[in-house]
C-alpha cells in the first residue's frame, strides 16, 4: 500500500510559520501563497519558501487566480516572485488556486486558467497543480484542465477519499481540513510527489577544447 504524505498550505493569514515544528510533526510537503491577481504579493512568501527549503519539506508555491485579469501578467508576476525568493529547484511544485470566477462565465474562467498554466509551463517547464472545489469545478470553470494534477478542497469527505469533480478522474492532493490550519494528503512517496514538480533543463553538448 502506498504511504500517505501529510502537508499544509499557508498564506499571509498565518503570519510567521514554525516550519521546523511542522517538519518535526510529520509535515512532508507544503504550499505557500506567492501572489494574487496582477498586483498582490504575499509578504510572507519569501520567508515561507526559505523555511520549507531549510526543513526539507517539499516546496510548493501557489497563485490565487483573478480570472478578470490578464493571465500572462499574472503568470509573470507569480514566477518573478518565486524567482526573487530563491527560485525553483528540482521537484518544487507550483499550483493555481482556482476558486473564484470574478463574476465571469465558466468558459472564460476556464480559458483564463488554461492560459495561465500554459504561460507558466512555457516559462518554467512545470505543469501546475490545480486547486479547486467540487461545485466550482462541476460548474465548468475547470474545463480543459484534466491533464493537470488535481488538488481538491473537500473538508467534508474522509481523509484521502474526496469526491472527484469533472473533468478529472482521479485526485492528487486532498485538502481535508481547514481548522486550525489547512491540511492536505498525497497518496504516494516523496519521489512520486516531486515527479510532478520542476525539472531543470539538462545541459547538452560537449565543451570545446581551448582556453576561454
Amino acid at each position: 500500500m502506498l504511504p500517505m504524505l501529510h502537508g499544509i498550505d499557508v498564506s499571509n493569514w498565518q503570519g510567521a510559520v514554525d516550519w521546523g515544528g511542522h517538519a518535526d510533526n510529520g509535515v512532508s510537503f507544503a504550499f505557500a501563497k506567492a501572489t494574487e491577481g496582477s498586483t498582490f504579493t504575499d509578504r510572507w512568501f519569501e520567508r515561507n519558501w526559505t523555511g520549507m527549503r531549510e526543513n526539507w519539506i517539499v516546496c510548493g508555491a501557489y497563485h490565487f487566480a483573478r480570472p478578470a485579469g490578464d493571465p500572462e501578467d499574472q503568470a509573470r508576476r507569480f514566477l518573478g516572485t518565486v524567482e526573487r525568493a530563491g527560485g525553483l529547484r528540482h521537484g518544487d511544485l507550483v499550483a493555481l488556486d482556482l476558486e473564484t470566477g470574478d463574476r465571469l462565465p465558466p468558459r472564460k474562467v476556464a480559458r483564463f486558467a488554461r492560459a495561465w498554466c500554459e504561460a507558466v509551463a512555457a516559462r518554467a517547464r512545470v505543469r501546475p497543480v490545480i486547486y479547486t472545489f467540487l461545485a466550482f469545478a462541476d460548474a465548468g470553470n475547470c474545463a480543459g484542465l484534466e491533464d493537470h494534477p488535481l488538488w481538491i478542497a473537500a473538508p467534508d469527505h474522509p481523509t484521502g477519499r474526496p469526491e472527484i469533480p469533472q473533468p478529472w478522474h482521479r485526485w492528487t492532493i486532498h485538502q481535508y481540513c481547514h481548522e486550525p490550519l489547512d491540511r492536505n494528503v498525497f497518496r504516494g512517496t516523496r519521489a512520486q510527489l516531486t515527479s510532478l514538480g520542476y525539472r531543470p533543463r539538462r545541459r547538452t553538448g560537449k565543451r570545446r577544447g581551448g582556453h576561454r
